[in-house]
């Protein structure tokens, strides 16, 4: 329960609202391209795993990008330029019995062409790259490609193997110039953070920190991870801690709050010290 100190101290800390709201803005709209993304991909590959097995022999490969408010998963050939095989096509509810099915063949667009490319490109890199990209048992990787005004790149998570874990860090940020060659690879974290699910009937609150290479505030691929697997968790917040900063993810709300580190350690001093009276 939020104290009287915690509100007053959560209310100081607005200085952040000040000075970071425009990158916090900005890391929430990438958040949500990438999760719609991805769970456009969950739902289409098992739709199309389901429905069209013969099809699915011929493919090369599939993306998943936005346009309005739909939510499209490309499947492709293995053909020169490559032709669609299916395109599944979701709302914003995702409701798998009015996802919408495409299988007319049909040559990519020039905007399909490019998520396909630098996709392509990166599924190369991380097998070829083993001094930046880690490989740990147990895990895949799942990549999602965002052209975000005229701005290419190529998110890379770590998904779990294993039932009943989320996975944080072990994630990647590739970009490209507008011919599609990479131009800058980074890690957005530098370690692999698993985390299980809290039993049935609990709700827990849960964290990670973050180096300063990691950056101040929690990453596009941090919500975009807590908005897929959260639910299933039953974790009602996360915490990203780092040196200058406390970001907080209210998991059913689907919120998120910044404070200053300076505020978060006095409320932790002023908890502490009630605790002991």
């Amino acid at each position: 329960m939020l104290t009287r100190l915690f509100i007053i101290l959560f209310c100081l800390s607005s200085a952040f609202a000040k000075s970071q709201e425009k990158e916090k803005q900005q890391i929430l709209a990438e958040a949500w391209l990438l999760y719609n993304s991805e769970r456009a991909s969950w739902h289409g590959t098992d739709i199309f795993t389901e429905r069209y097995p013969a099809l699915r022999k011929k493919m090369s490969g599939y993306f998943s990008y936005t346009e309005g408010d739909e939510h499209k998963c490309v499947f492709y050939d293995q053909a020169n330029p490559p032709k669609t095989l299916a395109i599944i096509t979701f709302n914003n509810n995702f409701v798998l019995e009015t996802a919408k099915v495409d299988t007319t063949a049909r040559i990519l667009t020039k905007y399909e062409t490019d998520l396909c490319s630098i996709r392509e490109k990166v599924t190369q890199e991380v097998y070829k790259d083993t001094t930046l990209f880690k490989h740990y048992k147990n895990t895949s990787y799942n990549l999602v490609p965002l052209i975000v005004n005229n701005k290419k790149k190529v998110y890379i998570f770590t998904g779990p193997g294993n039932t009943g874990q989320v996975i944080f860090g072990n994630d990647y940020l590739i970009e490209f110039d507008k011919k599609n060659v990479i131009k800058s690879k980074k890690a957005l974290h530098k370690s692999i953070i698993p985390i299980n699910y809290a039993k049935e009937g609990q709700e827990v609150t849960t964290m990670h920190t973050h180096l300063p290479s990691s950056g101040d505030l929690i990453t596009a691929t941090d919500i975009c991870t807590l908005l897929l697997y959260a639910p299933y968790a039953n974790w009602s917040q996360h915490y990203v801690i780092s040196q200058e900063y406390v970001s907080i993810w209210e998991c059913e709300k689907e919120n998120l709050f910044i404070m200053t580190r300076k505020a978060w350690d006095k409320i932790s001093e002023a908890d502490s010290k009630g605790n002991k009276k």
